[in-house]
């Protein structure tokens, strides 16, 4: 009973960070780990049981989405053939081997959204997008987040920080929608391969869905400044984490 309530409480708190920063999944899946889920089990999981919560999480956010329509289907595009690509990784790779790249991602992606007010003012993404690079780049961050989701809310904000002109808030309001369509699609991979602990999805599932809507309420009434600086401090912290988790 006491796990059980463990892993609902990590998927309601992964749900509000999703949407508010992403890598919620760094709350979520150490949780399960130390209550003795295998490593690859949880981030099944944790996957397949933050689907709902993503969806939340992007619906909360839907007042900022105006006028990307074009966007979303070009990047949701590229998100989608990177998810299928991540999950197929995911049961061919060794099992540790992502593990040691992971604290190097998150923290450059943290670093990459601190710096994203220089970066814009010096690349002027508004007078001229370089929609290849773009579309490439959110390619392989839907790869990362099939392998290994943890994180890739952060990677989003960072290049979509770099490469478009709109503020936070609306970027935040477009990496929610691409995240979501990342974890349903190699949710649906896992959930055909077979591999899903559903006794640990469903209890992230109830969490996260709860969870989510609140992180989209907290998340708009922040001072854009206060949530960057959120941003950077909980990627530092994260990256932390993974690297002394990969070496135990």
């Amino acid at each position: 009973m006491i796990a059980s309530l463990a892993v609902i409480g990590a998927g309601f708190a992964a749900g509000a960070v999703n949407t508010m920063v992403g890598s919620g999944s760094l709350i979520t899946y150490p949780v399960m780990v130390l209550l003795g889920v295998p490593p690859v089990t949880a981030n099944i999981a944790n996957t397949v049981g933050l689907v709902p919560g993503s969806i939340a999480g992007a619906w909360g956010y839907r007042d900022k989405l105006a006028g990307t329509k074009k966007l979303l289907l070009r990047l949701g595009a590229a998100s989608l053939s990177g998810a299928v690509v991540g999950a197929a990784l995911l049961t061919q790779l060794p099992k540790g081997a992502f593990a040691l790249v992971v604290p190097v991602l998150i923290l450059g992606a943290a670093v990459l959204v601190g710096l994203q007010p220089v970066i814009i003012k010096r690349t002027r993404p508004a007078a001229g997008t370089r929609w290849g690079q773009l579309t490439a780049w959110v390619f392989l961050s839907g790869v990362y987040g099939g392998y290994f989701s943890a994180a890739q809310g952060v990677i989003l904000l960072g290049l979509l920080g770099v490469f478009l002109a709109s503020g936070l808030q609306e970027q935040n309001a477009v990496k929610n929608v691409l995240q979501a369509l990342v974890n349903i699609v190699a949710a649906i991979f896992f959930i055909i391969v077979g591999t899903v602990a559903w006794q640990y999805a469903g209890l992230v599932a109830i969490g996260s869905l709860v969870g989510a809507p609140v992180g989209a309420a907290l998340a708009k009434r922040i001072p854009t400044a206060g949530f960057r600086i959120g941003i950077v401090i909980f990627g530092v912290l994260m990256a932390v984490v993974m690297a002394f988790m990969a070496r135990s």
